[in-house]
């Protein structure tokens, strides 16, 4: 079965070009010109990316992304933006996309960046059984971290940043390290996002205070656990 996109776009060119292309590789788009109607659609169906224009008429694309999010907390969101100021990029990091590619962009910037966030969910984890840390057990199979009767469900980006922090636990791990690990590559504004995700990782963790991600500045971050 053709893994299923909704594509939301108001550019009648862009999103023709945009469809026509994804479906030739193969995609099954489910098309929508603005957010109420994409929203719609998502609450009767499962898709298994989005990819959503920021302008958009009726509901715009980061108040969408903040509807999905409260449906579903791990659908990989990437944005569509022709803003070009690093603030509305991090502002879409934080309501809970997962990446952002810039108008105009290359279609096949575009399905590259979608083929990888699809093949993430075969590649074996590391750790195929649940973990603990302070009152915390991670199930990072299923991007579920459990606290006490609490469940919290990460975004993807959210479980490979919180993998590669335990992995290097109660030990320094790199900006560096973890960029290239988690993101591919090291520049400016991916460092930036990763804040935001850190952000994300600590208002998760906050319930239980004697398990930190503390900031070694100039260098990275480490998580600890301070009963152990």
């Amino acid at each position: 079965m053709a893994d299923q996109i909704l594509y939301v776009e108001d550019d009648e060119t862009l999103a023709f070009l945009t469809n026509d292309a994804l479906t030739d590789n193969g995609y099954e788009v489910h098309h929508f010109t603005d957010g109420a109607r994409a929203f719609k659609a998502f609450k009767k169906q499962q898709f298994d990316l989005c990819v959503i224009d920021v302008m958009l008429p009726i509901m715009d694309g980061f108040s969408l992304a903040e509807q999905l999010r409260g449906l579903n907390t791990q659908v990989p969101i990437i944005f569509v933006t022709a803003k070009s100021m690093k603030e509305d990029k991090i502002k879409g990091l934080t309501i809970g996309a997962d990446d952002y590619i810039t108008k105009p962009f290359n279609i096949e910037e575009l399905l590259l960046k979608i083929n990888v966030f699809l093949k993430r969910r075969f590649i074996k984890n590391d750790l195929d059984k649940s973990v603990g840390i302070g009152d915390f057990t991670f199930d990072f199979k299923n991007l579920i971290i459990h606290y006490k009767e609490q469940t919290i469900k990460l975004t993807q980006r959210e479980g490979e940043l919180m993998q590669q922090l335990y992995n290097n636990k109660n030990s320094v791990i790199s900006r560096k390290d973890l960029l290239e690990r988690v993101w591919g590559k090291e520049d400016y504004f991916l460092g930036r996002s990763m804040d935001v995700f850190i952000s994300r990782l600590r208002k998760h963790l906050s319930c239980d205070p004697n398990v930190q991600i503390e900031n070694v500045h100039g260098v990275g971050f480490r998580l600890t656990d301070s009963k152990t």
